[in-house]
């Protein structure tokens, strides 16, 4: 059987530590917990589980605190868990026979990460793969019989165990902002974070975080080294924030050069609303429409059918045609009936 540290990165959570630690504790071998800054009784709460407590100033970097968190480990493997994660009874007894029968070549655990559209912040889906467990020291292997190479690839098993995800409030705005200070000091965000500072804008921004962030996406939608999807959704995010402060030109500006290329559902909810805002209802139909029928969302999901099928049953509600309103509602019903609870707003 492998033996597990459980590392944790936590600030300001003593009102669901306690219910995240009461679903992993009995299954891991040491637990490990990194306050970064707590002011409530966070630290008070983790002391019932461990003595294993640590304080690290905070520097504005995840990846610093984790890795500190992961310095402190001393079994094979570490799971990585967030305060605001539960396993259930189900995944606990799968955790438990995963923990008994993990082969040993195996580097990285991923679990199913679940309930993400409770808080729609930049995800388009309700769960997901994660890494989640991690081998704490790598054994370097060699392969191939002949021009032999040690093997770089890790050994990744997708487990059956989903953790549901809990958080007490949406992180978006916590995100965006450490974005936006991350980008005004000259980060460079690599095309990982580009895609998601954008989809994090365009599912959950508000006009003040678009306002900051149009800066950054106007310079990247014209940076050279930025492929096409990134400088697609740069264009988008400059669009939308241009509309929002009343900047026609800019607006159009940029999604004409979405337009050019291959429209999304994105830029035509976009151009959709500018329409509906100047009382062109008729044309603003025409974009709403092509954001459900004719193109496909690159970063929010719902432009390509709930808000492309609101801004239409809107706009012929104030046209008075009843007919199309009734189309499109019976559209949008079809459309949301699966949808997974959180997903509506």
């Amino acid at each position: 059987m492998i033996t597990i540290s459980l590392c944790m990165i936590v600030k300001n959570e003593e009102s669901i530590l306690a219910r995240c630690l009461d679903s992993v504790a009995d299954l891991v071998d040491e637990i490990i917990i990194v306050d970064t800054g707590s002011t409530d009784g966070t630290m008070r709460e983790a002391a019932r589980y461990t003595d294993r407590i640590y304080e690290f100033s905070w520097t504005d970097d995840f990846s610093e605190a984790r890795n500190f968190a992961f310095s402190k480990a001393t079994q094979e493997y570490i799971y990585s868990a967030d305060a605001d994660e539960v396993l259930s009874e189900e995944n606990r007894e799968r955790f438990r026979q995963m923990k008994k029968t993990l082969l040993p070549e195996i580097e990285i655990v991923q679990m199913k990460y679940a309930n993400q559209l409770q808080f729609r912040t930049v995800y388009n889906y309700d769960e997901e793969y994660r890494p989640k467990l991690f081998k704490r020291k790598r054994d370097f292997v060699w392969e191939a019989p002949i021009h032999e190479t040690v093997r770089l690839t890790p050994v990744v098993f997708d487990s059956d165990i989903v953790i549901e995800h809990m958080p007490a409030a949406s992180h978006a705005k916590r995100d965006l902002d450490s974005f936006y200070r991350h980008c005004a000091k000259g980060y460079r965000l690599p095309k990982r974070l580009h895609d998601l500072y954008a989809r994090e804008l365009m599912m959950a921004g508000s006009q003040e975080d678009f306002a900051r962030a149009a800066e950054f996406f106007q310079a990247s939608a014209a940076d050279g080294d930025r492929d096409s999807e990134e400088i697609a959704e740069a264009c988008c995010v400059a669009a939308r924030a241009a509309r929002l402060a009343g900047d026609t030109v800019t607006f159009f500006k940029y999604a004409t050069k979405v337009i050019a290329e291959e429209a999304c559902s994105e830029i035509c909810c976009e151009l959709g609303l500018f329409y509906e805002e100047t009382k062109d209802l008729e044309e603003a139909a025409v974009w709403y429409y092509n954001a459900v029928y004719e193109t496909q969302p690159i970063l929010d999901v719902r432009s390509g059918d709930r808000q492309g099928l609101e801004g239409l049953i809107r706009c012929y509600e104030q046209l008075g045609w009843e007919e199309q309103v009734m189309l499109y509602r019976s559209e949008l019903e079809k459309k949301t009936s699966g949808q997974a609870p959180g997903e509506e707003q």
